[in-house]
Parts: structure tokens; C-alpha cells; sequence
């Protein structure tokens, strides 16, 4: 493995550990789990973007209230 490949796997380790990474995965699960559940109730698939507004709207505060308080814990 060269150097510069080294370097490039270090940094994605570092990324992957990161806790704003860790926080933006979880997220993005949540997001996708809420896609999920309005594309059954829709009938169709609703998107990304328009389940992505929909969950910031409806759901962001207070999920991240909620992983504020398990993270205290």
C-alpha cells in the first residue's frame, strides 16, 4: 500500500469515527426510515428531498432532543 493510500485510509477512518459523521448517519437512517413510512402511506415513492423537508418539519427537534438526552446518560 502506497503512502498517499495510507493517508486516504487513515482519513476515512477518521471521518467514519467522527461523531458529527456518527450524528449525520444516524440522521440520514432516520430520514430515509421516514421516507419509508410516507411512500407506504402515499402509495408511491415520495422522495428524498420531499421526505427530507417533511422529517425537518416534523420530526428533527425533537429527535435530536432525544440523542442529546441518550448521549447524557
Amino acid at each position: 500500500m502506497s503512502n498517499a493510500e495510507k493517508e486516504s485510509s487513515s482519513a476515512t477512518d477518521l471521518l467514519r469515527n467522527s461523531s458529527l459523521y456518527r450524528e449525520f448517519q444516524a440522521e440520514r437512517q432516520e430520514i430515509l426510515k421516514h421516507k419509508w413510512i410516507e411512500s407506504e402511506k402515499a402509495g408511491h415513492d415520495i422522495g428524498f428531498e420531499q421526505a427530507l423537508t417533511d422529517w425537518i418539519i416534523k420530526h428533527r427537534t425533537a429527535w435530536r432532543k432525544s440523542r442529546q438526552t441518550a448521549g447524557k446518560n
